[in-house]
């Protein structure tokens, strides 16, 4: 059965990124851990909290692979502790954020069992650029002058 696409219209040229985003986005486990909080600092700030109580920096790692930004973690289980009753698992976790284009990673950093990840988008030069349109009946007239002395020149 053939996928419907959304970005399948000849009007929307160069659109493919967008279609391959939401692919990933689709793709995103649901699993809900670590739970997480996305805040507004600004208009061009973002700031990703994760809670990662129980995780060293070391067990925690940040990485951005394909406009996504990927944080990891995995804590070490202590073989020389002996467990009565163990409630709080040594759980592994991979968390994914599709970023837009543009977006970087300002810094993160971990505090009282919080990840903190801030996220910036510069804000981009506006750049107007005007393209002259030709007269295509000039433009054949010049050429033409612009090769025939070299025509001429050629056969004698």
């Amino acid at each position: 059965m053939a996928r419907l696409s959304l970005f399948n219209s000849p009007l929307l040229l160069g659109f493919d990124h967008f279609e391959r985003a939401l692919d990933r986005v689709s793709k995103i486990s649901s699993d809900g851990y670590p739970p997480y909080n996305i805040e507004q600092l600004g208009e061009n700030a973002l700031r990703i909290t994760l809670a990662v109580a129980g995780f060293a920096m070391g067990d925690l790692s940040l990485t951005i692979e394909d406009n996504q930004l990927v944080v990891r973690g995995k804590q070490s289980d202590d073989e020389n502790r002996i467990y009565l009753h163990r409630g709080i698992a040594a759980r592994q976790f991979q968390r994914s954020f599709v970023l837009a284009e543009g977006i970087e990673v300002g810094g993160a950093w971990l505090d009282n069992g919080l990840l903190h990840i801030d996220l910036t988008r510069p804000v981009p030069e506006t750049r107007v650029r005007t393209i002259e349109i030709k007269d295509a009946a000039k433009e054949s007239a010049v050429e033409l002058k612009r090769t025939a002395p070299a025509l001429v020149r050629s056969s004698k």
